[in-house]
This record gives C-alpha cells, sequence and structure tokens, in this order.
C-alpha cells in the first residue's frame, strides 16, 4: 500500500498549489499558513470550521489535519441559528470562521489569517453568545473523542440537520488514492472548485488532487457568472465536477459551444444523473476531447464509490460504473440473499477502506470506535448487467405498494420530469403525495390518471411555493414529509 497521504503533502515544496484570484499558494506557502492557524491549539480538542472554497479555509483543514486535530467542516452559508445549534450540541474547543461573523461576541482571537480567525469557543460562551458552549457562563467540560475521529461531514448541507458522517485518516487517505488512481490526477492537473468544501463530494475532489500534487482553482463563483468562465480559462482548469442540476445549468448555458481548451475531463456524482442528460454529455464530450466520468458515492463512504470510466460513457447510459480501486459491491434480495444474475435488483451494499466511522448526532458519539467495519448498506436499490456495471433504480425507502402495484417514486419523479413537470412525490402505501411548484398542478393529476392509469383516490397533487433542495440540488424529501 502506497504511503501517498493528504497531511503530509511537504514532497511537493515549491508546486503550486494552490490559486485564489489569481495569486498563488506553493505547497510550502500553504503548509506554512496551516501550521500556523493550528498552532495555538493545545491537545486534541473538537474544532469548527465554516469551511469555503478559499485559501483560509484549506488551510485550516490542513493544519488541523496535520495535527491529528478532529475539525468539522460547516457549509460557509450555515445559518445562524444552525450555527449554535450545532455548536451547543457538539461542544467544539475552537471556531475558525471569518472575523465579521463573531468580531461583536469575541473580538479577541488566538490568530488571524486572511480575514479569517481562530476563536476560542468557551470564550464565545461566556461571553453569552447563544447556543454556545458554557452560554450560562459554566464551561462545559472537554468532549471525549474516539483516536480514530478525524472528520464530521454533514449528511444535509446547510439545511439544519444535526447528524454527521464520522470520518477516520484511513477512510480520507484511502478514497483520496482511489480517486486519483482510476481518474489518473497528476501534478500538471488543476481542478477548479464548483461544489462546497464542506460536501463530501467537494472535499473527495479537493484530497484527490492536493495528494498528487496538483493545483486547486479556489473559486466560489456559480457556473451562471461570467467570471467563473472567465477564471477557467486564465488559469487553464483542466477539470471540474458537478451534480445532475450542475449539468442541466450546463445545458441551458450551451455548454457544446463553448471553447475550453484546456479542459481534460468533467466528473458527474451527487445524484442520479437522467439517461437523456448522460448520454447528450457523453456525446457532447466526446466531440470535444474531453473525458466525461459518471460516479456514484455517498458522505457515508467518505466520498465515491464507483465510477464509469469516460471510454464508456457512451456505451452504458444510465449506469454508474464498477467499485472504484480497493472497492467492491454485492446485492442483497429482500431475503437478505446474494443477487447474482444480471438484471435483478437488490439493494447496494459496499466494502472499502473508506466506509465512515459511523453517524454523531451530539457531542457523546465523537467518543463511538468503527461502527461500519468496513460495509456500508448504501439504501439504494440496484441492478448489474452482463458486464458487470451498477444501475441505480431507486431508494429502499422511495418504493410505494399502490392497491398492492409496487411503485418506484424515483422513476416516478423522472418520468413526471422528462414530461416538463415541476414534482416531487412522497407518501405512504396505498397513498401518493405529489408535491409541485407549478401554477397547473391539474396537469400532473391528468397525466398521472391517463399515462400510468393511477386511479384519482390513490394519489394527491398540493402545490407549494418552492421544492425543497439541498446544496447539491436533491430534492430534501424529509422537508416534504413534513408537510404530510
Amino acid at each position: 500500500m502506497t504511503s501517498r497521504s493528504i497531511e503530509q503533502l511537504e514532497r511537493y515544496g515549491e508546486d503550486i498549489a494552490c490559486i485564489e484570484s489569481g495569486e498563488r499558494f506553493t505547497y510550502r506557502q500553504l503548509l506554512a499558513a496551516a501550521d500556523g492557524v493550528a498552532a495555538p491549539i493545545d491537545g486534541r480538542p473538537l474544532v469548527a470550521l465554516s469551511a469555503a472554497n478559499t485559501v483560509p479555509s484549506l488551510a485550516a483543514y490542513l493544519g488541523f489535519l496535520r495535527r491529528g486535530i478532529p475539525v468539522m467542516l460547516l457549509p460557509s452559508d450555515m445559518r445562524q441559528d444552525v450555527l449554535q445549534e450545532t455548536l451547543a450540541a457538539y461542544r467544539p474547543g475552537y471556531l475558525f470562521a471569518p472575523l465579521g461573523a463573531w468580531e461583536r461576541e469575541a473580538p479577541r482571537s488566538l490568530c488571524s489569517f486572511r480575514g479569517h480567525a481562530l476563536f476560542d469557543v468557551g470564550e464565545l460562551g461566556a461571553r453569552g453568545v447563544a447556543g454556545a458552549p458554557g452560554s450560562q457562563g459554566v464551561p462545559d467540560a472537554p468532549v471525549p473523542l474516539h483516536p480514530d475521529l478525524a472528520l464530521l461531514l454533514t449528511t444535509s448541507g446547510s439545511t439544519g440537520s444535526r447528524k454527521y458522517v464520522r470520518l477516520s485518516v484511513r477512510n480520507l487517505n484511502a478514497n483520496a488514492r482511489s480517486i486519483a488512481d482510476y481518474l489518473g490526477i497528476g501534478p500538471g492537473d488543476r481542478a477548479i472548485t464548483t461544489l462546497p468544501f464542506s460536501y463530501s463530494y467537494g472535499l473527495s475532489i479537493i484530497n484527490s488532487h492536493l495528494l498528487e500534487g496538483a493545483t486547486l482553482v479556489l473559486n466560489e463563483d456559480p457556473l451562471v457568472n461570467r467570471r467563473f468562465w472567465d477564471t477557467l480559462r486564465e488559469q487553464e482548469a483542466t477539470t471540474f465536477g458537478g451534480v445532475p442540476y450542475t449539468y442541466s445549468l450546463l445545458k441551458r448555458l450551451r455548454f457544446e459551444r463553448m471553447d475550453l481548451p484546456s479542459l481534460r475531463y468533467l466528473t458527474q456524482a451527487g445524484g442520479r444523473l437522467g439517461e437523456e442528460l448522460h448520454r447528450e454529455f457523453a456525446e457532447t464530450c466526446a466531440r470535444k476531447g474531453i473525458g466525461f466520468v459518471v460516479m456514484y458515492g455517498q458522505t457515508e463512504a467518505t466520498a465515491r464509490m464507483s465510477y464509469l470510466a469516460a471510454s464508456d460513457a457512451s456505451r452504458f447510459i444510465g449506469s454508474v460504473g464498477k467499485a472504484i480501486p480497493g472497492g467492491r459491491f454485492e446485492l442483497r434480495g429482500a431475503d437478505g440473499e446474494t443477487v447474482e444474475r444480471p438484471g435483478e435488483e437488490g439493494e447496494l451494499v459496499y466494502f472499502g477502506d473508506n466506509v465512515s466511522l459511523g453517524y454523531a448526532e451530539q457531542a457523546s458519539d465523537l467518543a463511538k470506535g468503527d461502527e461500519n467495519c468496513g460495509r456500508l448498506e448504501t439504501g439504494d436499490i440496484a441492478r448489474r448487467d452482463e458486464e458487470g456495471n451498477c444501475y441505480i433504480v431507486g431508494r429502499k425507502k422511495r418504493f410505494l405498494k399502490i392497491h398492492g402495484k409496487r411503485t418506484n417514486l424515483d422513476e416516478l419523479d423522472a418520468l413526471l420530469e422528462r414530461e416538463g413537470f415541476s414534482a416531487a412525490s412522497t407518501g405512504s402505501d396505498d397513498r401518493l403525495m405529489v408535491y409541485t411548484d407549478m401554477d397547473d398542478p391539474d396537469a400532473i393529476r391528468t397525466f398521472l390518471i391517463r399515462t400510468i392509469g393511477l386511479n384519482k383516490g390513490t394519489f394527491e397533487i398540493r402545490r407549494i411555493e418552492a421544492i425543497p433542495r439541498s446544496d447539491s440540488g436533491k430534492v430534501r424529501y424529509s422537508a416534504l414529509e413534513d408537510r404530510r
């Protein structure tokens, strides 16, 4: 096993680690800044990091990793009330955040770097910051941390859930190595950031490129902003990643007409890409001489678990490919038996060193060890073709039985989307709920009755202001469930 690790990057010295607003930072400079951010911390407390695609966030993340200090990555756009609840639930010892967020409550910081600072959370509590540990003036006792704990990643973006995934350094390095190997990442690559730092897919892009001495083009502009494309061209970015919503945007932006000579490949994960978009981008990228790599992953497996090689992108439309190097898949039927026959469906179970330690929902959970032992029941229903490629057909919890007929809600949502409807479905057996933010819900009702043959008494169409989505663009079905 190779000794490559993302917490030990000194070997890249004067190579360019990252570029922000045209300013370049070598690995030596970045690591010096990283060590400076982490230097004031005594012991091994949990540290919260308000993470954005910026040099301060990157330096802080690496500094804590290098010191063996567990870090909780928080979305940079996390609402203040959610942040306060999170601090109260997990009781981190320190918070690294932009100066403007806390300067009135805690003017004295332990260190500062490019407009960001490291704050003692106990001091925040002593000053009466709502939700902070010790906010009644009595500091909380240190939180016991398992020795393998390195990172906490949220499962829901900035939406407010306190459920986090517990990850180890072994998880991070195993996944970064696999990704770097199957994508062929090298020192000449330049990845421009398009996804949140605190999101597992966005973080895995960062980790896998740093691991190989490549360069990160740190960017906070959305794809619809012209500055993003100017930066991509000026800095000669070779790759970027996107979720399904990203590719919907690229289609509207007429990506096929863009002249982007530096691009070597694109990656897609963060949800199932519709077959139409898969086919379109596979063909478009092939014409432009750009690799298009479809992948599948979950935060519970650090990030990615499978990939479909660019050379197969047009051959296996709708597939997420095969397990990453070092990992493997099994399909389990409803009876718990292994599904071997091609075309048969079962729950996808993944095995690999990138499988997380487990979940946390409060401070006491941080003392727990490895509860998964390298095995992850994904909750996704999949099938395999004759060549072993996987196809995700839906979520285990996203199936209903309507009058005894098994209904795949993910397939239903995809069908509605293809027909031009903005809608999302949920419900319980014998009662389907379809939510839409369109002005004419009756059109959906008519479609379901005429096309699918549903009895009008088995479903309800409900008009809402907006369909709730996560940072990655996925529908937040739990939020829809709350409306029932």
